[in-house]
């Protein structure tokens, strides 16, 4: 017997709630990070209020962390850019909120505008900078947290290969 309608052909899987995955309480996969990312850069009122942008140095708060992950906002007046460097042992989503980023690796300089998002890999080298006439804003997520950034001396050129293709771009 057909018929057009899957749930009398498959019955109702809240029938079954073994077969339902519960729901997690904080992200695992890199799926997820993008998806917290993109959740938190969609609700401003969690991270509008926070911004301050400081002409001396760049800004920054930690906005949430959870279990083998943290989050952190981060401000970028006109000029101010972050030197060379990796994360150590941790991956990575980083996600323009606000403005236009610069983001320079050895394979050259890419534009970041607001919703752009970049995921890394660990020993992913690059400079971040605002070579824009008005402020940015990002968003960086980093899992394992972030417990190291090593400096690289070499402009424009990483001290380490990129592994595996190194980092991708996902646009909203």
């Amino acid at each position: 017997m057909n018929s057009d309608n899957d749930l009398q052909i498959a019955g109702d899987i809240l029938e079954v709630p073994h077969l339902l995955q519960p729901p997690r309480a904080h992200p695992a996969t890199v799926a997820e990070f993008v998806g917290l990312a993109r959740s938190l850069a969609a609700d401003r009122s969690q991270w509008e209020h926070l911004v301050r942008y400081d002409a001396t140095t760049r800004w920054y708060h930690r906005l949430r962390t959870g279990p083998g992950y943290e989050v952190w906002l981060l401000s970028w007046v006109p000029g101010q850019g972050s030197g060379l460097h990796d994360h150590g042992r941790s991956s990575g989503v980083l996600t323009v909120l606000e403005g236009t980023l610069s983001e320079r690796t050895r394979r050259g300089t890419r534009a970041l505008e607001a919703g752009t998002q970049r995921v890394f890999a660990p020993g992913y080298a690059h400079e971040v900078v605002n070579d824009a006439l008005d402020p940015a804003v990002s968003l960086h997520v980093y899992y394992p947290g972030l417990t190291e950034m090593p400096m690289h001396t070499a402009p424009h050129c990483e001290a380490r290969t990129e592994p595996r293709g190194g980092a991708r771009t996902l646009t909203a």
